[in-house]
């Protein structure tokens, strides 16, 4: 039930609507959930889905843990919603990916009165989230039922082509490392590359995540402390031992690798982890984190190595 409340609260909910769609599903970028919006939307550059030119009708798709869809299904089978009485309830809604759960409200953006609307379905490995918000202005345009209908138009993925997530990131990767799954962790920021998945484990396995930070230190003599006092606060590490920590060079580029010894995962996997940090300009920096079962290190850290020597600027 904890996820429940950001489902249907009315903070990023935005949608666009007009009387014609066009004819294929449409995913963001990066995300395993689309849908067939309506003409005079268009993909935005801004936030993950759909806007009109003007900005005031918007769509925003998003992936949320596997869990919230159940969640959202009990509280609907059992009438069990926060709120009490006064809680929005929502109805079901037959999609291309399958039953949602769906809701409308009136609500107040400023002093403009807007139509929210929001949907939740099942993705397997995820659960698939579009809300959208339409001004008073636009309502003609943009109906309750041009927006049911384009949301019934819902469409999930198995995956993400690699090309396009790789696609999305502020830096290029050139190699691959051999790792079997490629999967976008934060659109444009950050990616996992794993031998695991979700069904096998992530951390039982050897896996990679590289994104950029941007409050890295400028100068030299504060990376030390930076690079171990984040290497402490690494996802998932328990009983974690910093065992190394030293600065080299990253592709000619001043960095930071430290390696630390901890247990993972629910079945407590002695693992050994590298971080390395590439400092760039100013505060920006390139993290990378990789992660093997420690009997596995000899063999998987070549691997690591190969994937960290392709990533270069764009």
């Amino acid at each position: 039930m904890k996820h429940i409340g950001r489902f249907f609260v009315p903070a990023l909910l935005w949608a666009a609507l007009s009387p014609a769609f066009a004819a294929d599903p449409v995913y963001p970028p990066g995300l395993r959930i689309g849908l067939v919006p309506i003409e005079g939307l268009v993909l935005s550059r801004t936030f993950p889905g759909f806007e009109t030119e003007d900005h005031t009708v918007k769509v925003l798709a998003a992936e949320l843990p596997p869990a919230a869809y159940g969640e959202v299904e009990n509280a609907f089978k059992t009438n069990s919603f926060p709120g009490g009485a006064n809680a929005i309830k929502p109805e079901t809604l037959q999609t291309s990916a399958g039953e949602g759960f769906y809701t409308i409200e009136s609500a107040k953006d400023g002093a403009e009165t807007v139509r929210r609307f929001s949907m939740i379905v099942a993705g397997g490995t995820f659960s698939g989230y579009i809300a959208a918000q339409v001004p008073e202005s636009a309502a003609k345009t943009f109906s309750d039922e041009a927006v049911r209908k384009m949301f019934a138009t819902a469409v999930v993925r198995k995956e993400v082509p690699v090309a396009e997530q790789l696609g999305l990131l502020p830096f290029k990767v050139t190699e691959l490392g051999g790792f079997k799954n490629v999967r976008t962790l934060a659109p444009g920021a950050a990616v996992l590359f794993a031998d695991g998945d979700d069904e096998t484990g992530i951390e039982a396995q050897p896996y990679m995540v590289i994104g950029t930070i941007a409050s890295a230190p400028a100068q030299p003599d504060d990376r030390g402390r930076f690079a171990q006092q984040a290497a402490g606060q690494i996802p998932g590490l328990r009983d974690g031992r910093i065992t190394m920590s030293e600065p080299l060079r990253i592709n000619g580029s001043p960095g930071y690798e430290t390696r630390v010894e901890a247990t993972s995962g629910k079945a407590n996997t002695p693992v050994t982890v590298v971080q390395w940090l590439r400092f760039g300009n100013g505060n920006q920096a390139l993290r990378i984190i990789a992660s093997t079962p420690r009997d596995d290190w000899s063999k998987t850290f070549p691997r690591f190595r190969a994937v960290r020597d392709g990533i270069q600027p764009r």
